[in-house]
């Protein structure tokens, strides 16, 4: 921390100069003379812009002598350059700009104006795979912007959920093979985030906010256009990084906090072309921070290029990648015992100590992971446009990982630490072409997207079998009993990599590869009858090809499913109010598995058909008081049915029929009540039970991994506007959940995690160039907990300070 004060008194020394400035002012509308909200609107070769208001007016300031060409894009619409000049710094009034319907995937652009309402960003290309705002559209997503994040001094990826509405982590990511990346829980089910920029993008550790540029979370099944492989019953996650622009510059910036935290980022934009069609952007970044408890650590190097290449006005191609390194030691979670009664019940009767890691900063995993991306755009026609998209990535763990569990079989609560070398890779590529067109049928206007989609995903595991090494209490005690003898053992397991390594001497090395394909086509339609009412329907084919260890054929299946997607909305305040009705579906392939008592004799190998999720939803949508007041309030109810289960009767047998029933209501805001101040709210309410099943264990229980019942976050952010104060500006928010259960299986009975409410504050200074902020997080300091079958410790008070330059 104390770097940072020179660095503070020299740019609050800063003196900026002020010069006699001009500005343009316009309105914009449609061809039908209907004025358009949130048009972004700005100057070629700078990021100086703004948005139109709900009278399609706007205005740009502080805008010097010279030759500008002014630039209007909008979802839906054709992209118009004008060009225009300031002369002697007089003020310049535009005719009436007329922007029309058509299809263009726009390019990023970014806006140094002010956005009226910066916490929300509801135009995206991604949700539907077509150009509609979020007014428009039957699905309901959370959008969390950079903007939001910036304002919250965010360093990781799990804080920057936390402003999604319904949304609460699992589990931070273990780092391990083959699903290391973090889990969090969606109306009701499980996901972890997989998609980067609509495309598959995996990770066996945890993501880098430094190239965000805003996160997507789409609820409830959405496998008639992603399918199944990246999503799941309760949503997908979608990432949307940081692109090129026309323009250049950049930024630096300098995050310190508690617990060792040192974050540098790095953000460079440049052409490298006169002709301003080559745009090349930058990313960096390098972390280091410690553990809250006695021992852990993470440190990560992060790099993102990308590429943008206008060749014409029809042809343009884009990269995209980004590279990891990361080394960190697992986190500490306690897994409980899921078919024996627990000895304690919550945490009192535990008697944990939270500042205990159990483990060893020698004892670490590296996670090394490349995402790429490249895609080409094509316009056909004036109403047809091609995109072809290629994706492939690459994740792997190597070294050390580790797990507590409760046995059941111990007196008291011991739990038994059980440890393997990993060694694991998972590679994924996806191929997409896609032909999306804008064009009427008679009168009524239809946008249509249809795709073909290519998906393969090839894992390998050379990892070692895991080795028992030692016992620990809670409360940090220890000893060597076995917990399959009654002998007690007189050996010392010291936590290093000598000890483990000869641990796990005798274990054996595991040497699988496996491997699938999904071949998939996919369309979907939004057809308007009116311009307040339209229907949407969408329709996936989707073909699954499971070659599964490749060492054997007994394993291979292929299954055939459809999916499809239905939603009605209608306006009854054009581009202010919706009302909205969705049907969605999701599915997952099962994998043939082998059952019978094999002791009793060979096992035979069982089939099962892909499990199915429905959704029916209903809700409305608002944009109102000139983009002041972003509103989406639904309802939800999703059955999935033929879940494959373990037979209670047998733990060899696997049986299909289960039926799990997730409903519930959700409510997000995000406003501008006044200049200057921005508000994001979010409350849901999940009503969870597995409805049918054979297995009495989990029979009329709440599955574990729907999480608490509520959740609710709040994030308020002022900065004033003028007088000594300017540019001073204060956040306060929390994040809050109702209690959940650990475990509350028949036979184990309930462990329940206590209910918490984490407040969050900051102050910062944002001048035209620099911002210097503080945050302080858990403000209160209060010990709370999450897990899914676990007990995961969560980070105590935490004091952070940031400095950033931009140029």
């Amino acid at each position: 921390m104390k770097t940072l004060i020179p660095i503070l008194l020299l740019f609050f020394s800063v003196q900026i100069a002020l010069c006699q400035q001009a500005s343009i002012t316009g309105e914009v509308t449609d061809s039908n003379n209907t004025p358009l909200l949130g048009v972004n609107i700005f100057l070629k070769n700078t990021t100086k812009g703004v948005q139109s208001d709900v009278d399609g007016q706007f205005k740009i300031e502080e805008i010097e002598d010279g030759n500008y060409t002014l630039i209007l894009s909008s979802i839906g619409f054709k992209t118009r350059e004008i060009p225009f000049s300031i002369i002697n710094q007089k003020d310049l009034k535009v005719e009436t700009i007329i922007l029309y319907e058509g299809n263009e995937i726009l390019s990023a652009i970014v806006i140094e104006g002010e956005r009226r309402n910066k916490f929300s960003r509801k135009k995206t290309a991604y949700v539907s795979k077509l150009p509609l705002k979020d007014i428009e559209n039957t699905q309901v997503y959370s959008t969390v912007t950079n903007e939001l994040l910036q304002s919250q001094i965010v360093t990781n990826f799990d804080d920057a959920l936390k402003n999604a509405t319904g949304v609460e982590n699992l589990w931070t990511s273990t780092g391990r093979g083959g699903d290391g990346a973090g889990y969090f829980s969606l109306r009701g089910f499980s996901v972890q985030p997989q998609l980067v920029n609509g495309l598959p993008g995996l990770t066996n550790g945890t993501i880098n906010p430094a190239n965000i540029e805003r996160i997507e979370v789409l609820k409830g099944p959405s496998a008639t256009l992603f399918g199944n492989a990246v999503s799941s019953y309760g949503g997908l996650i979608n990432v949307v990084t940081k692109k090129p622009y026309a323009g250049s510059g950049g930024e630096l910036s300098f995050t310190s906090g508690s617990y060792g935290l040192n974050q540098i980022v790095g953000d460079y934009n440049t052409a490298l072309s006169k002709e301003d069609d080559l745009y090349f952007r930058i990313n960096t970044a390098y972390s280091t921070e410690q553990s809250f408890q006695d021992d852990g650590f993470r440190k990560s190097f992060f790099v993102a290029p990308s590429l943008s290449y206008k060749v014409n006005n029809r042809l343009s191609f884009s990269f995209y990648g980004e590279i990891t390194q990361a080394e960190q030691t697992n986190p500490t979670f306690l897994f409980l015992n899921r078919s024996a009664p627990t000895a304690a019940r919550n945490l009192e009767e535990l008697n944990y100590n939270n500042k205990l890691s159990f483990t060893s900063n020698d004892l670490t995993l590296e996670n090394p992971t490349q995402n790429y991306r490249i895609e080409m755009d094509y316009k056909l026609s004036d109403t047809w446009q091609s995109q072809t998209l290629l994706s492939k990535s690459s994740t792997s763990t190597k070294g050390y990982y580790s797990y507590l569990f409760d046995f059941g079989i111990l007196e008291g609560d011991t739990y038994s630490r059980y440890i393997n070398k990993q060694n694991a890779n998972t590679q994924t590529t996806d191929i997409q072409q896609n032909f999306i067109g804008d064009f009427k049928i008679g009168k009524l206007r239809n946008r249509m997207v249809i795709g073909l989609d290519y998906f393969n995903e090839s894992q390998t595991n050379n990892s070692t079998g895991y080795a028992f090494y030692g016992n620990i209490t809670p409360d940090g005690g220890a000893n060597g009993d076995n917990p399959f003898t009654a002998a007690i053992e007189e050996d010392v397991y010291p936590l290093s990599t000598s000890g483990v390594d000869a641990a796990l001497a005798g274990i054996g090395v595991s040497n699988v590869k496996s491997n699938y394909e999904i071949y998939s086509v996919y369309a979907s339609d939004v057809l308007n009858i009116s311009d307040r009412l339209s229907v949407m329907a969408g329709l996936r084919i989707d073909h699954f090809n499971n070659e599964g260890d490749l060492a054997t054929i007994d394993d291979d299946y292929d299954q055939t499913t459809l999916s499809p997607k239905l939603g009605v909305l209608y306006q009854p305040i054009k581009d202010q109010l919706s009302v909205f009705a969705n049907y969605q579906n999701g599915f997952t392939n099962v994998a043939p598995q082998l059952v019978g008592d094999p002791s009793a004799g060979a096992q035979t190998l069982a089939t099962f058909d892909p499990e199915q999720a429905n959704q029916i939803e209903v809700g409305i949508k608002t944009n109102l008081f000139k983009n002041r007041l972003n509103a989406t309030i639904s309802y939800y109810d999703i059955k999935v049915k033929d879940r494959v289960i373990t037979d209670p009767s047998s733990p060899f047998n696997k049986i299909q029929g289960g039926e799990v029933v997730s409903s519930g209501f959700e409510i997000e805001i995000n406003a501008n009540p006044i200049k200057g101040l921005n508000i994001r709210a979010g409350y849901s309410k999940n009503d969870s039970e597995t409805t049918e099943s054979d297995n009495t264990e989990i029979l009329n229980k709440r599955p574990l991994e729907a999480g608490p019942e509520t959740l609710y976050n709040l994030w308020a952010n002022y900065e004033f506007q003028q007088g000594n104060l300017d540019g001073f500006g204060l956040g306060l928010g929390l994040n809050g959940a109702s209690e959940r259960f650990a475990i509350n299986y028949a036979s184990t009975g309930d462990f329940i995690l206590p209910s918490y409410t984490i407040v969050n504050a900051s102050v910062f200074y944002q001048a035209d160039h620099y911002r210097v902020g503080l945050k302080l997080n858990n403000a209160f300091n209060k010990e709370y907990y999450k897990g899914w079958t676990t007990i995961n410790p969560q980070m105590p008070r935490a004091l952070l300070a940031n400095i950033s330059y931009r140029f």
